[in-house]
């Protein structure tokens, strides 16, 4: 009984120390963490908007009432994360960043941050969380010419739709080779960012 008690204590005492030090180890990279996703983020909004400034939040942004105008839209499995409007270097509203999260992805949650002009015309994406396959649904992020996210650069925002058999319209988007679902999940995302801008300033339908 006794062998009994003291295992236990020992158990314990070990349970309460491994937690103390997580707890820690927590604490101690909490801030760096939190100021590289922050990084990052800025990174993408300049990636997707180079012509800006700087970037302001939204006044009044509020997540879940946006996440709820898009889901309402049929973009269920969309989150609108974050909006910031885009400044020139005069302080004029030249369109919003938006970031987006889809749990429609392959390999989970897939983050990008999209810009959109005030005349309605995206600027591309950039995406700050990804964990598809590798050669694969990977492809999402890779930029230039030819590659999946340069077709989301300078086009007009509205709903698009995606294609194994190649784009013939301006709504169509080619899909990734072997990666359909990560294909039609960032473009689902677009579509819910198009929706969600859509709201804010009519843009095109």
């Amino acid at each position: 009984m006794n062998k009994l008690v003291k295992d236990a204590l020992v158990l314990t005492c070990i349970t309460v120390i491994a937690g103390f030090a997580l707890g820690l180890v927590y604490e101690i990279t909490k801030a760096p963490i939190a100021k590289a996703e922050a990084e990052a983020l800025q990174t993408a909004y300049q990636t997707v908007f180079a012509d800006a400034a700087s970037f302001e939040d939204l006044e009044d942004f509020d997540s879940d009432a946006a996440t709820a105008i898009v889901n309402n839209a049929g973009y269920d499995k969309e989150k609108i994360d974050n909006c910031v409007v885009a400044m020139d270097s005069s302080g004029n509203p030249i369109g919003y960043v938006i970031t987006v999260t889809t749990s429609a992805g392959y390999g989970g949650n897939i983050t990008f941050s999209m810009g959109i002009t005030n005349d309605a015309v995206i600027n591309g994406y950039s995406i700050t969380s990804i964990s598809e396959t590798a050669g694969l649904g990977m492809k999402a992020r890779d930029t230039g010419d030819g590659t999946f996210s340069s077709q989301f650069i300078n086009r007009n925002a509205e709903t698009f739709t995606v294609t194994k058999t190649g784009a013939s319209s301006s709504s169509e988007i080619d899909a990734i080779s072997a990666a359909t679902i990560t294909s039609k999940a960032v473009t689902s995302g677009i579509n819910a960012g198009v929706t969600y801008f859509n709201s804010l300033v009519g843009g095109a339908q």
